[in-house]
């Protein structure tokens, strides 16, 4: 499960402006949220902390039953990151890189048996259309095969968590109510499901409660 308990967050110690500003809610497992607020909201800022790629300024945090708050020592959140996936809006992949080592670098990281992640690593990119560019490198696909990428390294490890920021963008809309429907089966199956998106039509899609920000602060929680 997520849970905030007045978290703040600056992108300097000493700054006197928080980016999120005590933020309180929480998510259970196999929830499925919508992230919704207008550019510059702080949607952007707020995974990323869910991500543990920064700690709050303030306030306590706790992801997929651990204090992150409480337990700061890097190799902590590190094991606590490789239980999370993440679809960065820049997608993140290594260029030089074949599409097939993209997606298994989860699996390499938590030391997963080679033959687990080839057939994982094959059966997620036929999944999302990608089956015939396993040896392609990363730097050579199209905006929409590059996203697709990210999305399968996102889940190929099967993570208890997922963190998803306008996941859609570059997807033809067939293959975005195919990825929302892949969200919503894992959330049913017990992943819990963060999605960041300015898209409406996806949102009247699959009604599920959202948490909206507006200037860094919670102006809906999500219950």
């Amino acid at each position: 499960m997520i849970r905030l308990t007045n978290v703040s967050w600056r992108r300097e110690r000493k700054a006197s402006t928080p980016v999120l500003s005590n933020l309180s809610f929480e998510v259970p497992q196999g929830g499925f949220r919508w992230l919704l607020g207008p550019s510059g909201a702080g949607k952007t800022s707020l995974l990323s902390l869910l991500h543990v790629e920064s700690l709050p300024s303030d306030g306590t945090l706790c992801l997929l039953d651990k204090d992150v708050t409480a337990h700061t020592h890097r190799s902590v959140l590190v094991r606590l990151r490789q239980r999370i996936g993440m679809v960065h809006q820049d997608f993140r992949l290594m260029p030089d890189l074949s599409v097939a080592d993209n997606v298994a670098l989860p699996m390499r990281l938590q030391h997963r048996p080679e033959d687990e992640i080839t057939d994982e690593v094959q059966s997620i990119l036929k999944w999302v259309g990608l089956g015939d560019q396993l040896g392609v490198r990363a730097s050579r696909l199209s905006g929409g095969e590059q996203q697709r990428t990210a999305i399968a390294r996102a889940i190929v490890h099967r993570p208890g968590l997922i963190l998803a920021d306008e996941p859609t963008n570059a997807l033809e809309e067939p293959q975005a109510h195919k990825l929302l429907d892949m969200f919503s089966e894992l959330s049913s199956m017990g992943t819990t499901v963060i999605v960041a998106t300015h898209n409406e039509a996806l949102v009247r899609r699959l009604p599920r409660p959202a948490l909206v920000l507006e200037r860094g602060r919670l102006v809906q929680d999500g219950a």
